[in-house]
C-alpha cells in the first residue's frame, strides 16, 4: 500500500514578493497539458515554491496596502488564497486542477467566493486578471443593493462616474434585466442600475506584468480605486 506522505506544514514567514516566477508560469502552462493527479504529484514541489508561495508572499504584500483603503477587508495569505483543487462534483470536465492561483480578498467572517462584495485576482499563462464587486449575487443579496441603490443614490452614481472610476474601469459591467425588477415604475430615477444582476469592474493585463516587484503596487492602485464599489455594496448587504 502507498504511503501517504505528511502534508508541510504552512511558513510562518514568508519571503518578500519580488514578483510572480516565470517558473510558477511554466508549471501551470505544464499543468494544463498534464492535468493529472500522477503529472500533479511528481511536480508538487513545483507548485509549492513557485505558485502557490508566491501568491502567498503577494497576499502578504497587500495587507498594508489593504489597511489604509478597506480595513475590513481579511487579508490572509491561508485564508484568502483559493485552492488548486477543483471541485469536479457538478461539472463534466473531470480535471482535477485549476490551471491559474487565484485569490479573493471579502469582509472578514464571510466565505470567500460566495459571501458579499470584495477584490479578486488571478494569474495564469497569458493574463492576470483583477476584479472587485459582487460576481453571483442571490434573490436576497440583490434585494438588499437595489435597495441601497434607491436609498443612496447620489453616492452610488457619483462612485460610478468618478473620473478616475472611469479611467481604470470603464464602466460598471454585470448581466442586466430586460425590464426593471418587479416592484419599481418604469420611470424610476434610477431604472438603468436596478435591471442589474451582477456588480462588478475587471482590468486585463498581459501576464509579463505579473512578473516585477512593483506588480504589487499596481495591483493596491486598481483595487483602491475600487474600494468605493465595495464599500457601497457591503454596506447594502449589512
Amino acid at each position: 500500500m502507498k504511503t501517504q506522505r505528511p502534508a508541510l506544514p504552512e511558513p510562518e514567514f514568508y519571503p518578500p514578493f519580488e514578483g510572480f516566477p516565470k517558473e510558477g508560469i511554466r508549471f501551470l502552462k505544464g499543468l494544463k497539458k498534464n492535468n493529472t493527479r500522477l503529472w500533479f504529484e511528481a511536480h508538487k514541489s513545483e507548485y509549492e515554491a513557485y505558485v502557490k508561495l508566491p501568491m502567498q508572499s503577494l497576499i502578504v504584500a497587500l495587507q498594508p496596502h489593504f489597511r489604509r483603503f478597506d480595513p475590513d477587508i481579511e487579508v490572509d495569505p491561508k485564508r484568502s488564497l483559493f485552492r488548486i483543487y477543483r471541485d469536479v462534483r457538478f461539472s463534466n470536465d473531470k480535471s482535477p486542477y485549476k490551471t491559474h492561483v487565484a485569490a479573493h480578498f471579502v469582509r472578514r467572517g464571510k466565505a470567500k467566493g460566495t459571501e458579499g462584495s470584495g477584490y479578486y485576482l488571478h494569474i495564469e499563462p497569458g493574463e492576470v486578471f483583477l476584479g472587485a464587486g459582487i460576481y453571483m449575487p442571490d434573490g436576497e443579496q440583490l434585494k438588499k443593493i437595489r435597495r441601497g441603490i434607491v436609498d443612496r443614490p447620489e453616492e452610488f452614481l457619483a462612485i460610478i462616474r468618478a473620473k478616475s472610476f472611469r479611467r481604470t474601469f470603464g464602466k460598471l459591467e454585470g448581466e442586466k434585466l430586460q425590464r426593471i425588477p418587479q416592484g419599481y415604475p418604469t420611470d424610476h430615477p434610477m431604472a438603468q442600475w436596478l435591471r442589474y444582476k451582477q456588480f462588478f469592474v475587471y482590468v486585463e493585463w498581459p501576464e509579463e506584468k505579473s512578473h516585477s516587484a512593483s506588480f504589487v503596487t499596481i495591483v493596491a492602485k486598481v483595487f483602491e480605486e475600487a474600494a468605493p464599489l465595495v464599500g457601497f455594496l457591503n454596506d447594502s448587504l449589512e
